[in-house]
């Protein structure tokens, strides 16, 4: 008899697998880096255990497509503005203070 985690699992497993079918078309590029960057790159990737293609690839990613939505947007203007009835903290010392003095 199979156990919830077993199902949960394979299911999981199942979901990335048909994931990863979908074909990604990729085309070389070649680029030009300082030294110095590469071979921080290079540290970062080995730290991971992946490629350095691997690695600034989904660095990349994350610059390109990890764009706040709409909700998130009007809540970080509303933060900002001194519009939001709540105190807005620039650092946890502050707020940690504020914490602490309270009466």
């Amino acid at each position: 008899m199979y156990s919830l985690n077993r199902i949960f699992a394979t299911k999981c497993i199942t979901s990335k697998l048909q994931r990863m079918a979908t074909t990604i078309t990729r085309r070389p590029a070649s680029f030009r880096l300082r030294s110095d960057l590469l071979d921080g790159l290079k540290r970062r990737a080995a730290r991971e255990n992946r490629t350095l293609n691997n690695y600034v690839e989904s660095v990349l990613l994350r610059v390109v497509y990890d764009e706040p939505n709409e909700v998130t947007r009007a809540a970080i203007e509303e933060a900002t503005s001194g519009h939001n009835p709540n105190k807005v903290y620039n650092s946890v010392d502050a707020m940690f203070n504020d914490i602490l003095n309270e009466d």
